[in-house]
Protein backbone atom coordinates (compact mmCIF):
# COMPACT_ATOMS: atom_id res chain seq x y z
CA UNK A 1 0.00 0.00 0.00
CA UNK A 2 1.17 3.74 -0.59
CA UNK A 3 1.19 6.68 1.70
CA UNK A 4 -1.23 8.17 -0.88
CA UNK A 5 -3.89 5.55 -0.55
CA UNK A 6 -4.30 6.19 3.22
CA UNK A 7 -4.99 9.71 2.91
CA UNK A 8 -6.57 11.63 5.03
CA UNK A 9 -4.05 10.00 7.41
CA UNK A 10 -2.13 12.21 9.83
CA UNK A 11 1.07 11.70 10.10
CA UNK A 12 3.48 12.67 13.13
CA UNK A 13 7.60 12.81 12.92
CA UNK A 14 9.49 11.96 15.69
CA UNK A 15 10.04 14.80 18.04
CA UNK A 16 13.81 13.26 18.10
CA UNK A 17 13.69 13.73 14.20
CA UNK A 18 15.68 17.19 14.06
CA UNK A 19 15.42 19.33 10.58
CA UNK A 20 17.09 17.25 8.55
CA UNK A 21 13.39 15.37 7.11
CA UNK A 22 15.27 11.91 7.37
CA UNK A 23 12.85 10.05 9.69
CA UNK A 24 9.92 7.83 10.03
CA UNK A 25 6.41 9.21 10.20
CA UNK A 26 3.65 7.34 11.94
CA UNK A 27 -0.08 7.91 11.32
CA UNK A 28 -2.70 6.20 14.22
CA UNK A 29 -5.38 4.94 11.36
CA UNK A 30 -7.64 3.70 13.94
CA UNK A 31 -10.97 3.75 14.53
CA UNK A 32 -11.17 2.92 9.99
CA UNK A 33 -8.35 0.61 10.43
CA UNK A 34 -6.62 -1.28 12.77
CA UNK A 35 -3.34 -0.26 12.52
CA UNK A 36 -0.44 2.56 12.67
CA UNK A 37 0.95 3.23 9.50
CA UNK A 38 4.58 3.88 8.84
CA UNK A 39 6.24 5.97 5.78
CA UNK A 40 9.95 7.31 4.73
CA UNK A 41 9.67 11.05 5.43
CA UNK A 42 11.68 11.38 2.49
CA UNK A 43 9.54 9.77 -0.29
CA UNK A 44 5.89 10.48 1.16
CA UNK A 45 4.22 9.09 -1.74
CA UNK A 46 6.00 6.00 -1.70
CA UNK A 47 4.99 2.58 0.28
CA UNK A 48 3.57 2.52 3.87
CA UNK A 49 3.93 -0.64 6.48
CA UNK A 50 0.82 -0.76 8.17
CA UNK A 51 1.48 -2.62 11.28
CA UNK A 52 -0.63 -3.70 14.85
CA UNK A 53 -0.97 -0.61 17.28
CA UNK A 54 0.64 -3.54 20.05
CA UNK A 55 3.46 -4.24 17.29
CA UNK A 56 3.81 -0.42 16.81
CA UNK A 57 4.02 0.01 21.06
CA UNK A 58 6.18 -3.09 20.92
CA UNK A 59 8.39 -1.13 18.25
CA UNK A 60 8.91 2.14 20.47
CA UNK A 61 9.31 0.23 23.49
CA UNK A 62 12.37 -1.07 22.17
CA UNK A 63 13.87 1.76 21.00
CA UNK A 64 13.31 4.19 23.71
CA UNK A 65 13.81 1.16 26.51
CA UNK A 66 10.59 2.39 28.44
CA UNK A 67 8.11 -0.50 29.17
Amino acid sequence: MTAPEIEPARWQKSSHSGDTGQCVEFADLRPTRAAIALRDSKHIPGPALLVSPAAFTDFVTGLTGRN
